[in-house]
């Protein structure tokens, strides 16, 4: 049953990264066949991540009270309904429709798979080594989402893609044993709305604002977006059973895990989705190359994230965290040297890879280890809401800082890129000291 429930965990997870990043090596023909304009470019790149985003946390929140299986099947046909969408869309409203419709489906399958996880396997050795296969299934879908999209016509990816959510839901259906929490917990309604709402509006908002000048409406967007998110943390102080109550962050696990799973998202994430851009406009390099480039990061975080296991339990959670992020943020240096040759990028993306995939390894244990049992889906929840909540806010700020306009030269490209690298690795060092806080103050909690 572990086997099974890891299997189709991993796989739900690979599937709903390839999704996530097959844009990023089909851009431009996407664009080009649904006469999309430099506005709907930036929806293109970012509705899944508003989809996602947006019903991660409710996701896991309603896995725990209706069933993680029956969620994660509902998401991989959600996944197809809408791949099969976005494959027979017109233009772009429709193919944008589709890719949200990709981000709810794909958030109930992520936000499940730890908590499948976690129910199969005990604390220990065997949760470990799945976790790991887990991280590894999360660079596997990274890696291959835009080495599929550079020789698959889009279409025909997209078909696939809905294709193989349909295996994996009725695969969900037969092999998964269905687990809820032990005592469920009323629904948190006018959190999950305000939840979802605030992160939706922020998103757009977001979008909107990769391009300067920002208007009146983009302003408005990211303030309703974050007076909605504050009125989200006032209910959870009040409610009497909040989705996600502030007792929950009383573990310092948890604290550190939703910081590092937050600037993963702000640092190589959103440079790693901006670079093929960079590299094409700079060097003319054609999507497969780029795809290429971002399989040294994304293939040695399997390989890393596999191996993690054999790190020393003594190590927590926390140090691991905090010590893979400082490699990280040196590692993401080394693409301050993105306008040069291939050599000096393909080995900052190794070496971040390398780090990566043991940060997404310990992610994915400190997730499930930092909450109750019955609130896994919460805690995987919370990580992965953090993850692309960070990606789409560094996503912005990379653009901003790199192409405000989208008519620089390559001069004042490559010096705001510059810019946007010291940035994303100043975030990713912070995060790495507030994990090592976070160890630091667990050691000193005294054992009840």
């Amino acid at each position: 049953m572990a086997r099974r429930t890891v299997a189709v965990a991993a796989l739900g997870t690979t599937l709903a990264l390839i999704s996530y990043t097959a844009p990023l090596a089909t851009l431009e023909p996407i664009s080009a066949d649904l006469g999309t304009g430099p506005s709907g470019r930036s929806w293109i790149l970012s509705s899944m991540s508003l989809g996602l985003t947006a019903v991660l946390l409710t996701a896991g929140t309603l896995a725990d009270r209706l069933g993680r299986r029956v969620t994660f099947v509902t998401g991989a046909a959600v996944l197809a309904l809408a791949s099969a969408g976005g494959a027979l869309a017109t233009g772009t409203a429709g193919f944008v429709a589709g890719r949200i419709g990709q981000g709810v489906g794909a958030a109930a399958m992520i936000a499940c798979s730890l908590a499948l996880i976690g129910h199969a396997l005990p604390p220990g050795p065997a949760r470990a080594r799945a976790t790991g296969v887990w991280g590894a299934a999360l660079a596997a879908g990274i890696a291959a989402g835009p080495l599929l999209a550079g020789v698959t016509p889009w279409r025909s990816l997209y078909l696939l893609i809905a294709a193989a959510s349909v295996v994996l839901a009725v695969a969900g259906r037969l092999l998964l044993v269905e687990s809820s929490a032990a005592r469920p917990r009323p629904v948190d309604l006018p959190g999950m709305v305000l939840l979802a709402g605030g992160l939706a509006v922020l998103l757009a908002g977001l979008t909107e604002a990769r391009r300067l000048p920002i208007g009146t409406g983009t302003v408005f967007l990211l303030v309703a977006g974050v007076l909605l998110l504050a009125g989200f943390v006032v209910v959870q102080f009040r409610s009497r059973h909040p989705m996600a109550g502030p007792e929950l962050f009383a573990n310092p696990g948890l604290i550190a895990a939703t910081v590092a799973s937050l600037v993963t998202g702000l640092g190589i994430i959103s440079l790693s989705s901006y670079l093929p851009a960079l590299r094409s406009g700079v060097h003319g390099d054609p999507p497969a190359v780029a795809a290429l480039l971002l399989l040294g990061w994304s293939g040695t975080g399997i390989v890393t994230a596999l191996l993690a296991r054999r790190i020393s339990e003594r190590i927590t959670g926390s140090v691991r965290l905090g010590a893979g992020l400082l490699v990280m943020a040196v590692g993401q240096l080394g693409l301050l040297a993105a306008g040069g040759g291939s050599g000096v990028v393909l080995a900052s993306l190794i070496v971040t890879g390398a780090a990566t995939g043991v940060v997404n390894a310990s992610l994915g244990r400190e997730a499930v280890a930092s909450v109750p049992a019955d609130r896994a889906g919460t805690g995987s929840g919370i990580n992965n809401t953090s993850r692309y909540l960070g990606a789409a806010i560094g996503v912005t700020v990379t653009s901003v800082l790199t192409a405000p306009t989208g008519d620089e030269t390559v001069a004042e490209l490559l010096a705001g890129w510059q810019v946007a690298v010291l940035v994303a690795s100043g975030a990713t060092a912070a995060g790495a000291v507030v994990a090592l806080v976070c160890a630091r103050s667990a050691a000193r909690t005294p054992v009840r």
